[in-house]
């Protein structure tokens, strides 16, 4: 697979599909839930889109990364949670509706703290700022248009013609799963002489990463006593990022155009389908019985969404 086929067409339209398909789950009752669920809301999105980043600096900070796999980490813990956390949400029996606001509203943030957080990253571990840099208000844009434009059409959809939203929802899950994964394969194809030093030395930082990530979420939850169905949820939308759009900002022509800062992330999105689907099992295996849990997370339990 050539790399001009790979970053300018497969990568981007992997992601619209991604986004077309978080966008089908989605309604405007989501946004407004910001109201009726505000602490739960306010600590998720502190958590994603401030201790999170926090720990991607640490990370790559403290251990022995090259340069840019290094920038690779923070571009990575600078992206918002994916689709795949309302899924793992789900198996986990976790707080479904929240996990959708949050994913939902993070993915409209993090469209303006992303350039930011990169360019800092890129000073601190490259010092080359000129030459490597996401200039802020072209890349707003072009993510804005790889993120927002599919989940509108797809929301516009949803609320004009449900039943067809329903049915091609499945479909769509299975198209950008086979385009994910011909994303990541070929990543790996253009790499495959440094694949294996790649996993050792950038393995053991994504999967420390995705596990302490999901854990600090949980204990934020927990310490703010949001309940074990929303601490389950906030953990997953910290642990589990958009991988696709890291590596679209990575490697793509017109943004940093460095595959190398890609390999984290297409790592990542390997290691997050075993660590994010073990933490399901074991949070639905070990949930509290419904009459100790508190009343105030009763409402929007699992199964709650009724939009």
């Amino acid at each position: 697979m050539q790399s001009s086929l790979l970053s300018t067409v497969l990568l981007p339209l992997a992601l619209f599909i991604i986004m077309f398909g978080m966008g089908l789950t989605l309604t405007v009752q989501d946004f407004r839930r910001i109201w009726q669920q505000p602490k739960a809301v306010a600590v998720g999105l502190i958590a994603q889109l401030l201790v999170l980043p926090l720990v991607g600096f640490a990370i790559a900070k403290l251990l022995p990364l090259s340069p840019a796999l290094a920038v690779g980490v923070i571009i990575l813990a600078a992206c918002p949670g994916g689709p795949t956390s309302n899924l793992f949400t789900f198996l986990a029996a976790g707080d479904v509706a929240l996990s959708i606001t949050l994913t939902a509203l993070s993915s409209l943030i993090t469209i303006f703290s992303i350039p930011w957080v990169v360019n800092l990253g890129l000073q601190l571990f490259l010092d080359q700022t000129d030459s490597f840099s996401l200039p802020v208000g072209p890349t707003v844009l072009q993510i804005a248009v790889i993120t927002i434009l599919p989940v509108t059409l797809a929301m516009s959809l949803r609320h004009s013609a449900p039943q067809l939203a329903q049915r091609a929802d499945r479909s769509v899950r299975w198209v950008s799963t086979a385009f994910l994964s011909a994303v990541i394969v070929g990543f790996f194809a253009q790499e495959r002489q440094n694949i294996v030093s790649f996993f050792q030395e950038v393995g053991g930082v994504v999967l420390l990463l995705n596990l302490l990530s999901m854990a600090l979420g949980v204990a934020l939850a927990s310490i703010t006593r949001l309940g074990y169905a929303r601490a389950t949820t906030i953990g997953l939308e910290v642990g589990i990022q958009n991988g696709t759009l890291a590596i679209a900002i990575a490697a793509s022509p017109t943004l940093l155009n460095n595959p190398t800062m890609a390999i984290p992330a297409a790592i990542y999105s390997l290691v997050m389908f075993a660590t994010g689907g073990a933490f399901a099992w074991w949070r639905q295996r070990y949930q509290p019985s419904r009459a100790s849990q508190s009343a105030s997370e009763a409402p929007t339990a699992v199964g709650s969404r009724a939009d």
